[in-house]
């Protein structure tokens, strides 16, 4: 019989953990097969985790854009068809909680960053479990580069939270350069008075180096130029960490790795390097940094092949958030509803590229239900190391292996939750989404909040729509698919529920 998420029953497997679908068959193949590639090689997997800044859903050439949208992706897209193409890969709607969720396994209520810290507010790191610390903790080398903007209070830092090395800078690009630049702050550039008043706000200016448990070091000040070789300097790291790792292969040193390689591109505003500069079709500067952005790709993945570790490695692809359109035309592309800082489609569904040559199948595509959190609990039973998932607190990821390795596998996942800051939005099983609140997507309701935009509406009867007929949200079907009410009603009471045993956190908060 096939398997149908909408009415296939879960397993809650602790009181701790989300249920999820169990296939008995599925998972007894992939057993199999992990327990082969240890036979074989001795080894747990490297994993690399390539994560861009505000880049939709549309804006690789394997789904749909690339070249229709101006900016080729040539090594994205071959890289796409060695492995595992997601069309319902999700995000949280804005890029803090994105992080803080992929690291930890916990949705926003769960670890408490909301939305994201700015000009220096502190984060919410303190008191989480990561999956660095415990890919540390089992044996894994684990080097963080580029963005990081889970706060810049010590607790917060990447060395303080399991990395053994950091490489970039804490905040968020526009922090960096807006009131730097004359076309968008002329007010401030143009007036000393001003420019004093900024440069004396209490948060980093520079780009940064730290090693585990020691101080953060200044590496540069983040001005405009510099913005613009930031994720070319960020590759070359990233590229000497993957060849220090390589020379190890063979000897006693070997360790496997984890690698958390987050660009700079393509939050606004892009100021691509040199060498980018025109070279897409478009002639733009977000379709400029898409084109570089790709290179890096194609950089990452051609050294991990010089060096032998590709078929070691499990690569993740993927985006933080839908785009951030109240910056167009420095934008992303989506062909669903909204934009970054909502529960519409546009704002969480992104792209999604596994790849694990000879693990994963070449070629495949699938469009279950996959949060970035699942990856949690995933790549911990890759390392040996499920054991680890803390049982304290409440673990929203799901282990989505068994989905991955087999070559037909389904979602491990029945609900993917939307959640609006504090407020509960919504569901979606299957093909299925039921709103019970959202944000307006009228740009003259903009209330930026850390890429937070627009006014909360909240649905009496609540929404549906069918994502496979309408992905563009436009028209609700409640009225005609009553028989649903109850199955989508009890997994909101019943996720809701989990809130009472294991209280939310609010460190940051949802306004400031």
């Amino acid at each position: 019989m096939a398997h149908d998420p909408v009415v296939a029953e879960t397993v809650r497997e602790a009181d701790h953990l989300e249920p999820r679908f169990v296939l008995p068959d599925q998972e007894a193949r992939v057993a199999a097969k992990l327990d082969a590639y240890r036979g074989a090689t001795g080894k747990r997997p490297n994993v690399v985790f390539i994560y861009f800044d505000d880049v939709g859903w549309g804006d690789f050439g394997c789904y749909g854009g690339g070249v229709a949208v101006g900016a080729p992706t040539p090594n994205i897209d071959r890289l796409a068809r060695r492995g595992l193409l997601l069309t319902s890969c999700y995000s949280e709607p804005s890029c803090t909680p994105s992080r803080a969720s992929l690291l930890t396994g916990r949705l926003p209520m769960r670890h408490g960053l909301l939305r994201p810290p700015m000009y220096g507010e502190p984060g919410g790191l303190a008191g989480e479990i990561t999956l660095a610390q415990l890919l540390s903790d089992a044996g894994y080398v684990t080097q963080a580069v580029g963005k990081w903007h889970m706060g810049e209070n010590v607790e917060s830092q990447p060395q303080h939270v399991g990395f053994d090395d950091f490489y970039g800078f804490l905040s968020v690009s526009d922090m960096y350069t807006e009131w730097r630049d004359p076309y968008f702050f002329p007010e401030i550039v143009y007036s000393e008075e001003r420019t004093r008043w900024v440069q004396n706000l209490p948060f980093n200016k520079c780009f940064v180096h730290a090693t585990r448990g020691a101080e953060l070091e200044t590496v540069e000040e983040v001005t405009i130029p510099v913005l613009s070789e930031l994720d070319d300097r960020w590759a070359t790291y990233s590229l000497e960490f993957i060849r220090r790792m390589g020379a190890r292969r063979g000897t006693p040193d070997e360790q496997p790795w984890f690698l958390y390689h987050c660009t700079r591109g393509a939050h606004f505003d892009n100021y691509p390097h040199e060498r980018f500069l025109g070279r897409s079709p478009a002639k733009h500067p977000y379709k400029d940094t898409i084109i570089e952005l790709d290179d890096i790709v194609g950089r990452l993945v051609a050294e991990l092949e010089a060096t032998g570790q590709l078929e070691d490695t499990l690569v993740f692809i993927s985006s933080d958030n839908g785009p951030e359109m109240e910056t167009w035309p420095d934008a992303a592309y989506s062909p669903f509803r909204c934009a970054k800082g909502s529960t519409w489609e546009g704002g969480q569904r992104v792209p999604g590229i596994l790849v694990w040559p000879g693990m994963i199948d070449a070629d495949r595509v699938s469009d279950g239900i996959f949060s970035q959190m699942d990856l949690f609990p995933t790549v911990l039973r890759l390392a040996g190391a499920e054991d680890r998932i803390p049982s304290d607190r409440y673990i929203d990821a799901v282990d989505q292996t068994s989905f991955l390795l087999d070559g037909d596998g389904v979602s491990n996942r029945k609900y993917l939750y939307y959640w609006l800051t504090s407020v509960f939005s919504g569901l979606r099983v299957g093909e299925w989404k039921y709103l019970v609140a959202a944000t307006s997507d009228d740009d003259r309701d903009a209330l930026n909040l850390g890429g937070f935009s627009g006014v909360t509406q909240r649905y009496t009867y609540g929404r549906l729509y069918n994502l496979y007929l309408d992905p563009k949200e436009t028209r609700s079907y409640l009225i005609r698919k009553l028989a649903y009410v109850e199955s989508l009603t009890s997994g909101v009471v019943n996720h809701l529920a989990t809130f009472g045993t294991y209280p939310p956190k609010h460190p940051i908060a949802s306004m400031p």
